[in-house]
C-alpha cells in the first residue's frame, strides 16, 4: 500500500513509534443491496473499501476518493454509521506501529455511476459486489466488524434511528 506523504514525512522524525490515524471505511452497497469489497494486495483478504484520512481532508472526502481510486466507483456518503477507537495496534513490515479512530460511512452509488467496480490502483488484486448471504473468503476481520456495525445501523435506520453508533469502554 503506498504510503500517504504526510505520513512519510512524520515518521522521518519519529521512526516506527506508534502514530494515531484516522481510517475511513465505507459500507457501498448498489441497488442490488450487494456490498462492494477489494482483495487486499497486501494481504490477499477481502475487505471493505477504506483509507486514511488526510490532514484537512473532509472524512466523507476520503472515502469517496478511496473508492474511486481503489475501485473507479463513485459514491455518495449517505450517513456516518460509527465511530470507534481501535484498541489494536497495527506493526507493519517496516516496523511501523499505528492505532487507528475508525470512521464507518454508510454510502450509494452516485448517480452518475454505474457501479462497474474494477481494480483502480495497486491496492487490489480483484474487486466486485457481493450478496451480504455470499460473501467470498478469507474476509479481513475488520470487515467482518464493520459489516456487522453497518448492519446494525441500517436496522436502527430501519426504525427511525439515524444516529451513528459510539463505541464506549467497558466499566
Amino acid at each position: 500500500m503506498p504510503t500517504p506523504e504526510f505520513i512519510t514525512r512524520l515518521r522521518k522524525k519519529i521512526g516506527h513509534d506508534e502514530l494515531w490515524l484516522v481510517g475511513v471505511t465505507g459500507f457501498i452497497q448498489d441497488g442490488a443491496n450487494r456490498v462492494l469489497l477489494g482483495k487486499r494486495a497486501d494481504t490477499g483478504a477481502w475487505a471493505l473499501v477504506s483509507g486514511i484520512n488526510e490532514p484537512g481532508e473532509e472524512p466523507a472526502d476520503t472515502i469517496a476518493r478511496e473508492a474511486y481510486e481503489e475501485t473507479g466507483v463513485r459514491i455518495v456518503p449517505e450517513y456516518l454509521a460509527s465511530v470507534a477507537a481501535d484498541s489494536r495496534v497495527i506493526t507493519y513490515e517496516n516496523g511501523d506501529r499505528v492505532q487507528y479512530l475508525e470512521l464507518l460511512y454508510i454510502c450509494s452509488l452516485d448517480s452518475r455511476d454505474a457501479g462497474s467496480a474494477h481494480v483502480h490502483d495497486e491496492e487490489s488484486l480483484e474487486v466486485g459486489w457481493f450478496a451480504l448471504d455470499d460473501l467470498p473468503r478469507p474476509l479481513a476481520t475488520t470487515t467482518v466488524e464493520r459489516i456487522e456495525l453497518a448492519q446494525r445501523f441500517l436496522s436502527n435506520l430501519g426504525q427511525g434511528d439515524a444516529h451513528a453508533l459510539f463505541m464506549r469502554a467497558q466499566g
